[in-house]
């Protein structure tokens, strides 16, 4: 008799499960990677910081305003930010609000969920008669497109999740900056330990929203609705912006026809994880906005590795983008950890079996990602 045992196949990129598997990161652990991811980190905290400032203080301030012409000055307007505004002397809040939108459109997660209850258009009609009280040609606007002021706040909704999102990612990575300056950092698997437990620590921390109109508070997003960090707008900008992003106008074609845009919003993979660095700093590609924000906040360390590179500061874009990339491959490691279903560490056969499954899932995504350029 013969007995044939089943063999597992193996995964494209099982190399990267065997790593996961033994404690390791989807970066490969190097001093030179150590340095890039926070370098680039504490420079994106800085720019976080700003967006999530503007952010919040859009969904705050302009609640509900159709033309919100000083939207990125947070209030503070005169002529001399006028000038640098035009002259695009100042943090490009429009790739902010690119992300929120991006959030906006893919959806996912309770956030998204809660915006179509009864309760919240209950309190959208609160707040819209507060904010439009005497104002019969909104009041007539609202009653014959009883959705346009929903959709609104439903966008208000985003800016200030998204706003409170960053606020949190933002202090961890100046908390990571300030512990690799303090020598406690010195390998990749430690970068994505210490933003784990930041994650970790504020997963629970409630996501509510509320803005004030004539002296009284009005909840668009009240604690009852049990929105938290983690899982309500986390995991959702990971999907929406690491994975599936939006095609970049100039770079595929919007023709139908064409066929270059996959017809179902599942199967998009223009998030950070895929995204080609060259056409960073080409116009209209998004990241180049962030990409440029964040020049302004390298660290001198991580400047002199760009300055000593081939073509020195010619592709500086080009090198941000290729070191964010490395940094936000140790942010989905981070995250893929924390969602895991059991340790990754379990000697139970079932557990490793549900983890192994788990795994999988995500490098099915990981195949057409700049995971193995980003390891080169």
């Amino acid at each position: 008799m013969v007995i044939s045992q089943k063999t597992s196949k193996k995964h494209p990129l099982e190399p990267y499960i065997k790593r996961l598997n033994s404690g390791e990161a989807l970066l490969v652990d190097s001093p030179e990677n150590v340095l890039e991811v926070v370098g680039i980190l504490h420079s994106y905290g800085i720019v976080l910081d700003a967006y999530s400032r503007n952010l919040i203080y859009i969904a705050d301030n302009q609640f509900l305003v159709f033309f919100p012409f000083f939207k990125y000055f947070n209030g503070e307007v005169s002529f001399q930010k006028l000038l640098q505004h035009w002259w695009h002397d100042r943090i490009n809040f429009e790739y902010a609000e690119y992300c929120m939108k991006a959030m906006f459109w893919h959806g996912g997660g309770g956030l998204d969920a809660y915006l179509d209850t009864p309760e919240f258009k209950q309190h959208c009609a609160a707040a819209v008669q507060a904010k439009f009280k005497g104002n019969p040609f909104v009041q007539g606007l609202n009653w014959l497109f009883p959705d346009f002021l929903t959709e609104q706040m439903r966008q208000m909704a985003y800016y200030s999740g998204l706003g409170q999102f960053w606020r949190v990612m933002s202090d961890i990575f100046m908390e990571l900056s300030s512990r690799y300056d303090k020598g406690e950092i010195k390998t990749i698997p430690q970068v994505v330990e210490h933003i784990l437990n930041g994650l970790v620590a504020s997963a629970n921390k409630p996501i509510t929203y509320s803005v004030k109109i004539r002296d009284r508070e009005y909840e668009i997003l009240p604690k009852s609705a049990g929105l938290t960090f983690l899982m309500d707008t986390a995991v959702p900008y990971v999907e929406a912006i690491f994975f599936r992003g939006t095609p970049f106008l100039g770079t595929v074609s919007y023709n139908a026809q064409a066929n270059q845009i996959p017809p179902e919003q599942g199967k998009f993979t223009y998030g950070a994880l895929y995204a080609d660095p060259l056409p960073i700093g080409g116009s209209g590609i998004p990241p180049t906005l962030l990409m440029q924000d964040m020049r302004h906040y390298l660290p001198d360390y991580l400047h002199q590795v760009y300055q000593r590179s081939r073509r020195g500061e010619d592709d500086l874009r080009v090198q941000i983008c290729q070191t964010f990339q490395k940094s936000m491959f140790c942010v989905t490691t981070a995250a893929i950890l924390g969602l895991a279903p059991h340790p990754l560490d379990t000697t139970e056969p079932e557990q490793q079996a549900e983890n192994r499954a788990y795994l999988e899932y995500w490098m099915d995504r990981f195949v057409t990602s700049r995971i193995n350029d980003v390891n080169q």
